[in-house]
């Protein structure tokens, strides 16, 4: 008589470190751990485990009791490491201890690897991520590419997927990397079904760029500074370049070289960014009608504003307005 042998199961082990990030160990094994077939069997085994087991602190007022050691991490078919309070992980030369590079290198070659925000750090130190497109949190964009030169950083987007090495920009878009991973494994009716029961959108639009507030300054000592603050003043008015420098008393050449040593960009690429910003906010904390935030933000059409918005953030006007006025609103209630 033949008996039946169960596949086993995709094994996913999280590598957690002291000062974890609770929320995101709860996103993997919350979507892996309701990611079933069509006859209901569970599709994935989820393992936390760290170099040193025990008791690990959190960025929370408890403790978690992680009993598995990262043997786990040979047998995996993916590991995923969240970010540390104590991120970012490796010193100043870029280094991490040798228990957690052993323990990286003994990840069996193919294996998926991800990490989640700061976690990027961790692969990147122990050269993962060197030649590949990954990401991470926003605000650690800049000291990411002081430290790893070696890495095709892009800032923009909520996850990367480099030949089976991924990384998230920060931690809720933990949860689109993990429904992405869903995906790749068991297609979209999986993944949908783990979003739905988890009451979340199976695909966000855009990228982390939407997210970074950008203040616009209001006064300016320097010498092209009046002349930004009266702009900022006119944004739904069609402005020149000449009528820019009128405002400096200078010369169109001389206003643009001294713009561009005191802001860093062309005045024409700097009203371009105010216009977005004011859109932005226009779209959040109102409800007037896209083409009217568009005239009010200086940029004539909805198309033309349809069209900057999604250059500078990567969605669309209703888009944006669906995350953030619907944010504003069901606070507000």
């Amino acid at each position: 008589m033949e008996t039946s042998v169960r596949p086993r199961r995709h094994l996913v082990a999280v590598l957690v470190r002291p000062g974890l990030l609770t929320m995101e160990l709860g996103i993997v094994h919350r979507l892996f751990g309701q990611a079933v077939s069509a006859e209901g069997e569970r599709l994935y085994d989820v393992v936390t485990c760290a170099v040193t087991p025990g008791e690990l602190r959190t960025d929370a007022d408890f403790t978690i009791a992680v009993p598995q050691d990262s043997s786990v991490l040979a047998e995996a078919d993916t590991v995923i490491v969240p970010a540390s309070d104590e991120d970012y992980g490796p010193d100043e030369a870029g280094r991490i201890g040798a228990p957690l590079a052993a323990a990286l290198a003994s990840i069996r070659p193919g294996t998926r690897i991800a990490s989640i925000c700061t976690g990027s750090f961790v692969l990147a130190a122990a050269g993962l991520l060197d030649g590949r497109r990954a990401t991470t949190h926003w605000r650690s964009c800049d000291l990411f590419r002081e430290m790893f030169p070696a890495v095709e950083l892009d800032p923009n987007v909520l996850y990367t997927d480099d030949d089976g090495v991924l990384t998230a920009a920060g931690v809720a878009s933990g949860i689109d990397l993990c429904l992405h991973m869903i995906r790749c494994d068991h297609g979209a009716g999986v993944a949908n079904e783990v979003a739905r029961a988890t009451v979340v959108s199976p695909h966000r639009e855009g990228g982390q760029a939407q997210f970074i507030r950008r203040p616009v300054p209001r006064s300016q000592s320097s010498s092209t500074g009046p002349a930004r603050v009266w702009a900022l003043e006119r944004l739904d008015s069609p402005l020149t370049l000449r009528e820019l420098a009128e405002q400096g008393s200078m010369s169109v050449r001389t206003f643009t070289r001294r713009f561009r040593e005191e802001v860093g960009i062309s005045p024409l690429q700097w009203l371009t960014r105010q216009r977005v910003e004011s859109a932005r906010r226009l779209l959040e904390e109102t409800d007037l009608p896209v083409d009217q935030v568009a005239s009010a933000s200086g940029f004539g059409t909805a198309t033309s504003l349809r069209q900057h918005l999604q250059a500078a953030v990567g969605v669309s006007p209703t888009a944006y307005r669906a995350t953030f006025r619907g944010v504003a609103v069901q606070g507000a209630g």
